[in-house]
């Protein structure tokens, strides 16, 4: 019965060992695009003048230097 019980346990240690080993691995995440429904995407356009990083954040789809512009600049 003695032998059950440390197999038991031998084997219970290799379970959380393995468990340990696996929740350190690094986790490299690729960052999600953000999906809106129609609706929000809508609602949630900004401004002229606002602050934005890409050109669906802008009411106008023209974001510049991290601003929604009415027209493109002309060079």
């Amino acid at each position: 019965m003695h032998w059950w019980k440390m197999m038991a346990v031998l084997l219970l240690c290799s379970l959380l060992l393995s468990q340990a080993q696996g929740a350190s691995l690094p986790q490299t995440r690729v960052p999600r695009q953000r999906r809106m429904t129609p609706f929000w995407r809508g609602v949630s356009l900004r401004p002229i003048g606002a602050s934005c990083r890409d050109n669906s954040e802008c009411i106008t789809m023209l974001c510049r230097k991290n601003r929604c512009l009415l027209t493109t600049a002309s060079a």
